[in-house]
């Protein structure tokens, strides 16, 4: 009997572009796809702490290049990407303005919505022009995508609208051999969430939404990152790859 052998986690010879990749979720995103063996470009937009980023790793020994972009400004990054072929795409910059509903302004509108939706939107249309039949377009979208919270209606709308658009792309990419899924964290350690923890109460109420009873770690997120980046997850397209420790089980 001949027996199945189980799919490559390993990403040698795949080039990776990661947004929003110089700290936090997109940097531990960077890290795994490199250890895993792909030539990873980190996308931020301060030049600083993107150098610190990519010297970190290539004096791990590992394939690495950053390019200090604004991945709103999508014609400098058309410009910038042209002719250049990604295997994995790993849509991470995003942003959170946590309001109540009535203290919403059309500022606060603009730059979520712009930055978590529609710089994914273009940049995957500019990335998936050239991306070869095996590709992998990974959008970091969020439990909120997919629950409701107080405080979040425009978070959760933007994330919301990263899932639909992630179906719909998997549909039209599909016979193209691309896929595109989403990886839907609960709230993460990273400096972005990190003042929220600092609100009284905050904290316990988070965690007495997660089963598993602690916050997301950025480790946490590479496990699920490379799968979707490599072969091991060849049938798996158009999906939402729930890592919130259970809290949309409930």
């Amino acid at each position: 009997m001949t027996l199945p052998q189980t799919p490559s986690l390993q990403l040698t010879g795949k080039r990776a572009l990661v947004t929003g990749a110089s700290q936090g979720i997109g940097f531990a995103c960077a890290c795994a796809l490199a250890q895993a063996g792909a030539d990873v470009t980190l996308v931020a937009r301060s030049e600083n702490t993107l150098n610190e980023a990519v010297n970190a790793l290539q004096a791990a020994g590992y394939s690495a290049s950053g390019l200090a972009l604004d991945v709103n400004d999508h014609a400098m990054l058309a410009q910038t990407l042209a002719g250049r072929s990604f295997d994995i795409l790993v849509n991470n910059a995003g942003t959170n303005r946590p309001k109540p509903l009535q203290e919403t302004t059309a500022d606060d509108y603009a730059a979520v919505m712009d930055l978590n939706v529609k710089a994914t939107y273009f940049l995957t249309q500019t990335i998936v022009a050239q991306m070869p039949k095996g590709g992998s377009v990974i959008n970091i979208s969020s439990q909120m995508g997919h629950v409701g919270a107080a405080n979040r209606s425009l978070y959760c709308a933007s994330k919301a609208a990263v899932e639909g658009m992630t179906r719909a792309m998997a549909v039209e990419l599909g016979p193209r051999g691309v896929r595109v899924n989403t990886i839907c964290p609960t709230f993460v350690e990273t400096p972005m969430t990190r003042p929220f923890f600092d609100q009284p109460g905050f904290l316990e109420s988070v965690i007495a939404n997660i089963p598993l009873g602690r916050l997301g770690q950025l480790e946490d997120m590479m496990g699920p990152v490379v799968f979707l980046a490599s072969p091991a997850s060849a049938l798996v397209t158009g999906s939402a790859l729930m890592v919130d420790g259970g809290w949309t089980a409930r």
